[in-house]
């Protein structure tokens, strides 16, 4: 595809002051010893450059099914029914997104006229109506009968050196584009002549560069290059043209998802969906599924008449063995298709890898050694401040309890990959919704455990406590104190904010089971979940939960143990752009 652009100007051309004598030290006169260094402009050499420089008018035939001419943006089509602008080159996958949305309805795209068509050596014609533009494509014939070379471009800028009727230099012209470079010598008289301030760099099609030192190995270049690659020049836009080379990279650039399945004109997508295919270089392919087995199988690939082939083979996933014709790839998809009704579109997903995932069973034994205490709990964005405190307790069979001390809800647990193929735990508790859900697995360590999905807003933190930190003696120590009480609130502030006051006729008793109740005058008005652990970094925890609603409720957090005396405990509470501080004593 050649580079546009629309405004053409020349770089300074400059007559040089060089004597006839300093010019022959360099050029010669055509039949002279160094005839290769000027181009006739009749030669098959200004022919050629002329056609690398071309404008390439391929990239938009699904549009125009012209590929000598390209429409100029931006301009106005009716895909479908659909009105869209396009102003890109990218815009035009757009038009093609909404053909691939079906596969068996009738596409129909009308231009809004007038447009302008821009020609390969870049001059502009309006066409008004959709007969004239018909017109001027009978002039590209299927298969790409344009003259422009595709394959091969130069890179600018490019010095040219002209010559006198007496072919000595008479001035240099510095080329910026290929519509300068295309302008340039088709306007050239028939016999004039032309040199090139080599060396230049010329780069192909696969982005590798090649330098040329004299007119013979530039036109060698240009010439072996017109068919070194597919220029899709046909108007067949779906098939994406690629060669075996580049399917092969792409196919084990990243994992694969499996989003469509038909075999013999049954839809059996519901099986496979979201399975995650890994393509090997070595030709092996795994595939993992949700349950968390994998399956393994091989693949190769093969060049057709018809494009490149992909062969898979499994023992146990038969709707997928046969040889695939690959007949669109490209922005994170390939669609495969073979006689008969078989379809399988695949989503690359670079952003899974299965293979560096924990093991399955490291989770599950992680989970099993001790209890389970929810730091944060968050659903939907929603943090559920009622079960921070709560314990977990994965048992054998699959089962799991919630409990707060005093009631106990039970349900069930497993390990496996979610429908995103990534590892999680996946809880099902009927009377507690919060915590029923497939948590994926973002940090694994020793005490502490994170699942999240970012994009919803859940979110699960768990810290590890073994025999209820019956071994760490400060945890123990505080835990004494604590139920030496009962406490008030001496002080409560948050950021300068003091509303102690809020809190002062209120008694707070800190009892085992880790509960606590909430009393004013007598009468306990609240009761809650009170916790004294050390978290994942060695850090003293004291944890409150006094619901999220109701006047104790601002007191429910996670709070970090300040400071502890037999009579007085100072906590503090630390987010962002905000700092709560709360004291017990006895009264």
């Amino acid at each position: 595809m050649k580079k546009l652009i629309s405004n053409f100007f020349y770089a300074g051309l400059f007559l040089l002051a060089l004597n006839f004598t300093a010019c022959q030290d360099e050029f010669e006169e055509v039949g002279g010893p160094q005839e290769q260094e000027t181009i006739n402009a009749n030669s098959t050499t200004a022919q050629l450059i002329q056609k690398t420089s071309a404008q390439d008018g391929s990239y938009d035939n699904i549009v125009d099914r012209a590929s000598c001419f390209a429409l100029k943006f931006p301009y106005t089509v009716e895909v479908n029914g659909i009105q869209i602008t396009i102003d890109s080159k990218e815009d035009l996958h757009t038009i093609e997104e909404i053909f691939d949305e079906l596969e068996d309805d009738d596409d129909i795209l009308d231009i809004i006229f007038p447009v302008t068509i821009t020609l390969s050596d870049f001059s502009e014609i309006v066409i008004q109506s959709k007969d004239q533009l018909e017109e001027m494509a009978r002039d590209c014939l299927e298969g790409g009968d344009d003259d422009d070379i595709e394959c091969i471009d130069f890179v600018y800028p490019i010095t040219l050196f002209t010559f006198d009727v007496n072919n000595q230099l008479s001035g240099e012209v510095k080329i910026e584009s290929d519509e300068q470079m295309r302008k340039f010598f088709s306007e050239l008289e028939d016999n004039a002549l032309v040199s090139i301030d080599f060396p230049i760099t010329l780069k192909k099609y696969d982005g590798t560069e090649i330098v040329v030192e004299n007119n013979t190995a530039l036109a060698a270049a240009l010439s072996n290059a017109k068919d070194d690659c597919d220029e899709d020049d046909d108007d067949d836009y779906n098939d994406d043209d690629f060669t075996k080379e580049r399917l092969d990279a792409y196919l084990v650039e990243c994992p694969w998802e499996v989003r469509e399945v038909l075999r013999d004109d049954v839809d059996q997508t519901g099986q496979y969906f979201e399975y995650l295919m890994t393509f090997a270089e070595d030709g092996s392919v795994v595939v993992n599924v949700a349950t968390g087995n994998t399956l393994n199988g091989t693949w190769s690939t093969t060049q057709s008449d018809h494009g490149p082939l992909l062969t898979l083979e499994f023992d146990t996933l038969v709707d997928f063995n046969l040889e695939w014709v690959v007949y669109e790839i490209g922005e994170g998809k390939i669609k495969l298709y073979a006689e008969g009704g078989n379809r399988i579109v695949l989503k690359q997903r670079c952003d899974l890898n299965p293979g560096e995932q924990p093991d399955p069973d490291t989770l599950r034994a992680t989970l099993s050694e001790c209890e389970w205490i929810i730091k944060k709990v968050k659903n939907q964005g929603e943090e559920i401040e009622r079960l921070l405190g709560y314990e977990f307790k994965f048992m054998a069979e699959g089962v799991v309890t919630l409990s707060n001390g005093v009631s106990t809800s039970e349900g069930t647990w497993e390990i496996g990959l979610n429908s995103q193929l990534v590892l999680s735990l996946m809880i099902t508790m009927g009377d507690e919704p919060g915590v029923s859900f497939e948590w994926p697995l973002r940090d694994l360590a020793n005490d502490r455990l994170k699942f999240d999905v970012e994009d919803i807003g859940y979110e699960l933190i768990l810290q590890r406590v073994c025999n209820d930190n019956a071994d760490d003696e400060d945890v123990a120590e505080i835990r004494n104190i604590m139920m030496g009480g009962p406490w008030v609130v001496a002080q409560y502030k948050e950021n300068s904010v003091d509303i102690t006051s809020e809190y002062s006729s209120m008694d707070f008793n800190f009892d085992t089971l880790n509960q606590v109740e909430v009393s004013m005058d007598a009468s306990v008005i609240n009761t809650g979940l009170w916790r004294v652990l050390r978290n994942h970094d060695g850090v003293l925890k004291f944890y409150l939960n006094l619901g999220a609603e109701g006047s104790q409720g601002e007191l429910t957090e996670d709070w970090y143990i300040n400071m502890v005396e037999a009579n007085r405990i100072e906590l503090v509470h630390e987010q962002e752009n905000s700092t709560e501080i709360l004291v017990f004593e006895k009264p």
